[in-house]
C-alpha cells in the first residue's frame, strides 16, 4: 500500500524550500518512510525512532530504502560520516529505480568517498538517465567542513526540468534538462537509498588505498529524514501529482543569491567535472559550458577513477574543527 499521507507533492512547500530553508518540512520517523535493505544487524534504529546508523565491517555493509517510489520532490537527510582512517569506504545517499528498470534505470547520486588519515572526505554527485551508465556526469568536490565531526544536511531537489544538489541548504550543483540530453535526464519513478560499502577498488586515489578493517566498524549516522515528493503506485506507476496546481509561484531555477553561493563553492571546492575529462569525452557533452580557467585549475587534481554501476545494488546481497577553521566565505 502506498502511504498516501506522503503522496501529495505540495508545490508551495517546495517553493519555500528552494528560496529558503527545509526546516518547515515534516521530519519522518525511520519506520514511517524507510525499510531495511541489507546488512542484518549493521543497520541500527535508535530509540528515538528518528535516527539510524549503518555500518561496514569485514562481514558486510548495510543500507536502507524508502518504502515508496517517488516521481519528483525534495529528499534530505542529516548525515555524520565515519572518522579517522576511512580509505575505500563509500557512503551513498541516492535515488534509483534499477530494481524495476534493470536495463534502462535512472539515478541521482550523492556519494561520499573516504580517505587516508589526515586527508578529507570528498563528495561525488552524478546522474544517470534511461540506463546511460556508460555516460557518467560525475563531479567531485571538497567541503568547507569536516563531515565526520557533526551532522550536515544533504539534499536533492528533483523536478521535471532540473535537479539541484544541496549541502546545508547551499546549492552545489544544478543540472538542467536539455533537449540534447534526451533520456539521459532521470524521468522515471525512483526509490531513495542510503548505503555504506567497500569501494576499495576505486574510491580512494583510484584504488591505491583500501579499506583497513582494523578501524572497523565504520559507522555512518543518519537523522532528519525528509521524503517530500510525489509517491507513485508501484504497480500502475501512476502518481497523484498530475492534478497539482500549475502556478507561476513554482520555481524554474534558483535565486541570484543561491547562484552566487553555488558558483563560489564550485570555484573553491570542485576537484573534477566530466565536462573537462578529455580522456573520457573527446568532445564535451552538449550541456557543458567550458571555462578555460576552470579547466586549468582542475588539472592539478589526481586522475579520477569511477566505480561504474557497481556501486549500490551489488551490495544488496539478498534484499570539530572544520577545514580552514570553517571557511564559509563563499556564503
Amino acid at each position: 500500500m502506498v502511504n498516501y499521507h506522503l503522496v501529495i507533492f505540495i508545490f508551495f512547500s517546495v517553493v519555500e524550500l528552494v528560496y529558503g530553508s527545509s526546516r518547515n518540512l515534516p521530519i519522518l520517523a525511520f519506520d514511517e518512510g524507510y525499510s531495511h535493505l541489507f546488512g542484518d544487524n549493521n543497520l541500527m534504529i535508535l530509540k528515538d525512532g528518528k535516527s539510524a546508523h549503518i555500518s561496514l565491517d569485514e562481514r558486510t555493509g548495510a543500507g536502507f530504502v524508502s518504502q515508496d517510489l517517488y516521481l519528483h520532490g525534495f529528499f534530505s537527510a542529516s548525515i555524520k560520516l565515519p572518522a579517522d582512517y576511512t580509505a575505500g569506504v563509500v557512503v551513498a545517499f541516492y535515488m534509483s529505480n534499477v530494481d524495476m528498470f534493470e536495463k534502462n534505470h535512472d539515478e541521482i547520486d550523492f556519494e561520499f568517498l573516504g580517505n587516508i588519515r589526515g586527508k578529507d572526505w570528498r563528495i561525488q554527485t552524478n546522474i544517470y538517465g534511461n540506463g546511460s551508465t556508460s555516460f557518467g556526469r560525475e563531479e567531485r568536490y571538497g567541503l568547507w567542513f569536516d563531515p565526520s565531526e557533526d551532522f550536515h544536511h544533504y539534499s536533492i531537489l528533483w523536478t521535471e526540468n532540473f535537479i539541484i544538489f544541496y549541502v546545508d541548504n547551499v546549492p552545489i550543483r544544478e543540472i538542467k534538462r536539455t533537449e540534447a540530453m534526451g533520456g539521459d535526464f532521470p524521468s522515471k519513478p525512483m526509490s531513495l537509498y542510503a548505503t555504506i560499502w567497500d569501494g576499495s577498488g576505486w574510491a580512494t586515489n583510484g584504488g591505491k588505498y583500501k579499506v583497513n578493517y582494523k578501524y572497523a566498524p565504520y559507522i555512518a549516522k543518519f537523522s532528519d529524514f525528509v521524503l517530500h515528493g510525489c509517491a507513485v503506485d508501484p504497480i500502475e506507476l501512476s502518481s497523484k501529482c498530475d492534478t497539482a496546481p500549475k502556478t507561476s509561484s513554482i520555481p524554474t531555477g534558483i535565486t541570484p543569491d543561491q547562484r552566487r553561493k553555488m558558483e563560489n563553492f564550485r570555484k573553491k571546492q570542485m576537484q573534477y567535472s566530466y565536462c573537462y575529462d578529455k580522456t573520457r569525452y573527446k568532445v564535451p557533452p552538449t550541456e557543458c559550458v567550458i571555462d578555460p580557467k576552470e579547466a586549468e585549475r582542475l588539472r592539478v587534481f589526481d586522475p579520477v577513477t569511477f566505480g561504474g554501476s557497481r556501486h549500490h545494488h551489488g551490495k544488496r546481497h539478498s534484499r570539530s574543527r572544520s577545514r580552514a577553521e570553517g571557511d564559509v566565505s563563499f556564503l
